[in-house]
């Protein structure tokens, strides 16, 4: 299963860049009875039904001929993450810069796993957030289970 994910991500990733995308994440997991091959694609003002086709139409028949399923029957989707998603790359961080952000960690510190603050700044070992209390924190990226954009309606 892994070997599917890193096939497609090593050889759609510049294609799927081309178009103006980012891939998110590519997954192959066992859905409705039957397999699917996900990939989650991502732009600065968000992806709609139209781009998720466009995507689709240009990977199909490239992964047609990369057989990454070793014939195993797939279903292709192609989706946008959602605004609930958690951000998982640097560039998924730099977008969301002095936003609100929930951090869920793995383990707990003063008997807390979730803080809640507004993204100040990352790097590769560290993510800084300031909470309402105009307190600093600084986590260790390892020991963050997820971070998500908090949504206000």
């Amino acid at each position: 299963m892994a070997k599917v994910k890193e096939i497609c991500e090593e050889k759609l990733k510049g294609v799927i860049e081309d178009m103006g995308y980012e891939l998110v994440d590519v997954s192959f997991v066992k859905e409705n009875g039957g397999m699917s091959l996900i990939f989650t694609i991502d732009k600065e003002e968000g992806v709609t039904i139209t781009d998720c086709e466009a995507v689709n139409r240009k990977i199909d028949p490239i992964l047609d001929e990369l057989n990454p399923t070793d014939d195993k029957p797939y279903t292709l989707v192609v989706s946008s993450p959602g605004l609930d998603r958690p951000l998982k790359t640097d560039r998924d961080l730099r977008r969301t810069l002095e936003k609100e952000v929930d951090i869920t960690l793995f383990s707990k510190i003063d008997g807390k796993k979730l803080f809640r603050g507004v993204l100040k700044g990352f790097d590769e070992k560290s993510v800084t957030i300031l909470t309402e209390k105009k307190e600093t924190l600084t986590f260790e990226r390892e020991k963050i289970g997820s971070i998500k954009l908090v949504i206000k309606f």
